[in-house]
C-alpha cells in the first residue's frame, strides 16, 4: 500500500502527513473560473463529466496534493430524488421543499437516482484513469441531516431552523426523510466506489446544530448505517466522517460509527483533538481557512503547529472547512511547504 492517504486511513503514523484540501477544486483558482465559464453554470459543470474531471485535476497539477476529491455537489442527490434544484447567482442553492408526508411520498425511489447521477459516476471513471498513480481518489456525499436541512428549507439557513421545526412538529415525516436519504446515500456512494473511488467522505456540515439525543439519532446513527452497509458491500473501503462543529461529540465518533477517520473543523484545537479524538485512529484537519486569505508568518506557524500536535498518530493534513474563494493560491503553496518542509 503505497498511497500516503490510504496508509494514514489504515492507521499508520507518517513522518510527513499526506495533504489535500476541502474545496481544493474551486473559485480561488483562475483555471477553475475559466472552466466554469466554459460550462455555462455550476450545475452544468457538475453534470459535464469531462469538465468536472478537469476541475478535479487542476489542483493536483498545480499543487501535487496526495488526494483528489470528486467535483460534484451534495445537493445533486436530492435533485436525483426528484427535487427541483437551481443556483441563484451570489446567493447559493435553491430547492423545492419537502415538508409534508405527501411531499416525502412523492420522492423517487432510491433506484431511480442513478438515471440522474450517471454523469457523476462517469467523472469518477475518468479520474480513476487520469490521476497520477500515487494520488488517492475520494468520493463523497452529504450526510442525511445536512442534506435534509436544505430540502426542508429550500435553501441554506444560518441555524437550520426549518429542519429543527419539522423535527419537533412532525417527527415521523422528518425521520422518514432521514431514512430515505440514508438509503439513497448508501447507493450513491456505492456507485462511486464501483466507478473507481478509493475512499469516501460523508460531509455533515450542520451536525453541530444537533444536540443530545438528536445528535445520536440524526448524525451518528445514519453515519453508522451508511458506513456499515458500504463496508459490507466493499470490504476494506476507508470512510472519512466530518460531523462539523460536533465539538465534544467528536470524541468517540469514529468508534461509534465505524469511520476510519474523523475530519475536524477549526473550532477545536489540534492539541485537544490529538488527546481526545486521535487516540481512536486517524484524524483529518484542521487549519483555519481564513489563514489562506491572510497568509504570512501566521499561516506557516499554525500549519506547523497542527502537524506537530498530530505527529504521534495517523493524520491527514487538511483545512477545518473548505477553502474560500478569496484565498490566495500562493498561500496554498506556502501551506504545503510548511507541511512537507
Amino acid at each position: 500500500m503505497t498511497k500516503t492517504i490510504l496508509r494514514a486511513l489504515a492507521g499508520e503514523t507518517q513522518a510527513v502527513p499526506p495533504i489535500w484540501m476541502m474545496r481544493q477544486a474551486g473559485r480561488y483558482l483562475p483555471e477553475y473560473r475559466e472552466t466554469r465559464a466554459k460550462a455555462g453554470d455550476f450545475l452544468s459543470l457538475c453534470y459535464n463529466s469531462e469538465l468536472a474531471a478537469e476541475v478535479t485535476l487542476q489542483p493536483i497539477r498545480r499543487y501535487g496534493f496526495d488526494a483528489a476529491i470528486l467535483f460534484a455537489d451534495i445537493l445533486l442527490l436530492p435533485q436525483a430524488l426528484g427535487c427541483d434544484l437551481w443556483f441563484e447567482t451570489g446567493e447559493g442553492p435553491r430547492l423545492s421543499t419537502i415538508t409534508t408526508a405527501d411531499g416525502l411520498a412523492a420522492l423517487k425511489p432510491k433506484d431511480a437516482i442513478h438515471d440522474t447521477l450517471g454523469p457523476v459516476y462517469e467523472t469518477v471513471r475518468i479520474l480513476s484513469r487520469a490521476l497520477p498513480r500515487e494520488v488517492t481518489l475520494i468520493g463523497f456525499a452529504g450526510a442525511p441531516w445536512t442534506v435534509a436541512t436544505y430540502m426542508i428549507a429550500g435553501r441554506g439557513t444560518p441555524d437550520q431552523g426549518p429542519a429543527h421545526r419539522l423535527k419537533a412538529e412532525d417527527r415521523a415525516t422528518f425521520s422518514g426523510l432521514i431514512d430515505r436519504l440514508t438509503e439513497a446515500t448508501i447507493d450513491y456512494l456505492s456507485a462511486q466506489v464501483e466507478a473507481g473511488a478509493e475512499v469516501v467522505k460523508l460531509f455533515d456540515s450542520w451536525a453541530g446544530s444537533l444536540k443530545g439525543q438528536d445528535f445520536d439519532d440524526f448524525a451518528l446513527r445514519p453515519a453508522k448505517r451508511i458506513i456499515a452497509e458500504l463496508k459490507a458491500r466493499h470490504p476494506g473501503l476507508p470512510v472519512i466522517a466530518f460531523p462539523r462543529e460536533a465539538r465534544a461529540r467528536y470524541v468517540g465518533f469514529a468508534k461509534a460509527t465505524g469511520a476510519d477517520c474523523v475530519a475536524l473543523d477549526n473550532s477545536v484545537s489540534a492539541e485537544w483533538a490529538a488527546e481526545h479524538v486521535q487516540k481512536d485512529g486517524c484524524v483529518q484537519g484542521n487549519l483555519d481557512p481564513s489563514l489562506l486569505v491572510t497568509g504570512g508568518p501566521a499561516l506557516v506557524a499554525e500549519t506547523k503547529k497542527i502537524v506537530s500536535a498530530f505527529s504521534n498518530g495517523p493524520h491527514i493534513f487538511n483545512l477545518g472547512h473548505g477553502i474560500t474563494p478569496d484565498a490566495d493560491p500562493e498561500n496554498v503553496h506556502r501551506m504545503i511547504e510548511a507541511v512537507r518542509g
